[in-house]
């Protein structure tokens, strides 16, 4: 049987060496890097309607282009 879920709880987490603090809540989750204020929050209604995947889809694919370009940063080709 699971425990419903009325109110926030943290919980350190260590990922490659660094501490972060997860905070699950009734309206979501918070990964914040230990010693920092802004850190990554979604809500389970994101999640659940595909819009958190959606978005990281989309940010892959940006960074993805950007690293592309950026390779072929070098002298133009004259034609």
């Amino acid at each position: 049987m699971t425990t419903k879920l009325t109110s926030a709880f943290k919980r350190e987490l260590d990922l490659n060496g660094e501490k972060y603090t997860v905070t699950l809540s009734p309206e979501g989750f918070k990964l914040v890097q230990k010693g920092k204020r802004k850190g990554i929050e979604l809500s389970w209604q994101s999640i659940v309607g595909g819009d958190a995947a959606l978005a990281t889809a989309l940010n892959a694919s940006m960074a993805e282009a950007s690293s592309h370009r950026s390779s072929f940063s070098g002298n133009p080709t004259k034609h």
